[in-house]
């Protein structure tokens, strides 16, 4: 699975870093996420958690 993060839509809320902070993390700068990596390894339930918890739906998987 692909991690696809839209930056002009995230707020820096850090939900994702939250739910899955091996996965995530947060610019120190603008607090804006970044994907550990572009590819999901390991927790997809962490993951998923994420993405329903982003306020502004910046963050989303692809197959």
């Amino acid at each position: 699975m692909k991690v696809l993060v839209d930056k002009n839509r995230c707020i820096g809320a850090g939900q994702c870093v939250r739910w899955a902070p091996e996965q995530f993390d947060q610019d120190e700068e603008t607090g804006l996420v970044r994907p550990v990596a572009d590819l999901i390894d390991g927790d997809l339930k962490g993951v998923g958690g994420a993405v329903k918890a982003c306020p502004s739906g910046a963050i989303r998987f692809q197959d």
